[in-house]
């Protein structure tokens, strides 16, 4: 087979739809819209979620995040929909971890709880922007120059090992190149005022410090999604479906870091299970980029579910026999942000 006709099959091989104007209108606009009833109508005011409300809501995202796969099947069928729901679990498993930075960084600046639900919409909504700007360019240069895939794969490879380890660099806030680029190019104040990222002190407009949180939320997603998306990519090639994928799992995360938040010790085997995925997707991108084998979508989307069900249930069933569920130090940071915010309360 000529490199040519090894293209032409790979291409053939994922699902590949004209997508009109109108459509990219329309999700932007169904996007939009659920954010605006959300952060409107939903949480119009500050106030603090409850565990029950967070893990109510996080299962309204999930199910409109997997009932979005009825409208792409739907529309173009069934390799399409699989390809999304594949995306779709990737970016949602991998955005756990999103969640237990995202939790460091509104402990390290104590930001109150009752004002961490609007913070995270501002920085989701960021995220998205940005995601969006990354996915298309990406999409554009792996369609551009298919030899671009070898080293995402290579890449994909050396995550796996790393998160598989454990071996992930530490989160120092105060060291974040967006905190220092806030701090030396926006006028800012030490001092909240309520859920305002703005606010007017002696005549002068200053930025609060829950601008520089949504910010750093915003640049972390990114920085997280270095490896998310080559992952989404390696299951689809259709940029409607990556960036539709993406944008539903970003949607539903502000409800499960409410959720999740002082629980990264309850899911010791997640990280094994990332990495088996990020393992498996960058392995499948370099075989089927040298025309090797080809994975049907059906059997990825086997694999990444199988992968997240029994690294959740070996950890259930680890913390089960220890007979204690220990939080680990991020849940140490959220109870010590508690006393904090008790403390001036008191």
């Amino acid at each position: 087979m000529t490199f040519t006709a090894a293209l032409v099959a790979a291409s053939t091989a994922y699902a590949h739809f004209d997508v009109p104007v109108w459509a990219w209108i329309a999700f932007v606009g169904f996007v939009v819209a659920i954010i605006a009833t959300d952060i409107l109508v939903v949480h119009r005011g500050p106030r603090e979620l409850s565990l029950r409300t967070a893990a109510l809501e996080s299962g309204v995202w999930l199910t409109m995040g997997l009932a979005f796969a009825l409208v792409v099947l739907a529309w173009h069928g069934g390799r399409a929909a699989g390809e999304y729901l594949s995306g779709y679990l990737i970016e949602e498993s991998l955005s756990v971890d999103n969640v237990f930075v995202w939790a460091v960084i509104l402990t390290f600046f104590a930001v109150p709880l009752a004002y961490r639900f609007r913070v995270l919409f501002w920085g989701i909504a960021g995220a998205l922007v940005l995601r969006a700007l990354f996915i298309l360019g990406g999409v554009a240069l792996v369609n551009r120059f298919e030899f671009v895939l070898y080293g995402f794969g290579a890449f994909l490879l050396y995550t796996a090992w790393r998160i598989g380890r454990h071996d992930e660099a530490e989160v120092h806030p105060d060291r974040n190149l967006a905190m220092r680029a806030v701090r030396r190019l926006v006028p800012s104040t030490a001092e909240y005022d309520g859920q305002r990222l703005f606010t007017v002190k002696d005549g002068r407009r200053l930025a609060t410090p829950l601008f520089a949180v949504v910010v750093m939320v915003a640049a972390t997603d990114v920085l997280f999604a270095v490896d998310s998306i080559p992952a989404v990519i390696a299951v689809s090639r259709e940029q409607f479906i990556v960036v539709s994928s993406n944008a539903m799992a970003l949607l539903g995360l502000r409800s499960l870091y409410f959720c999740l938040q002082g629980m990264a010790g309850r899911f010791r085997y997640l990280n094994v299970g990332l990495g088996v995925i990020l393992a498996f997707v960058g392995t499948k991108m370099i075989v089927e980029t040298a025309d090797v084998v080809h994975v049907p979508t059906w059997a990825s989307l086997a694999v990444i579910t199988a992968t997240l069900l029994t690294a959740v249930s070996f950890s259930a069933r680890a913390d089960r026999h220890d007979g204690r569920n220990d939080g680990g130090p991020i849940e140490e940071l959220v109870e010590r942000s508690l006393e904090h915010e008790q403390g001036d309360d008191g």
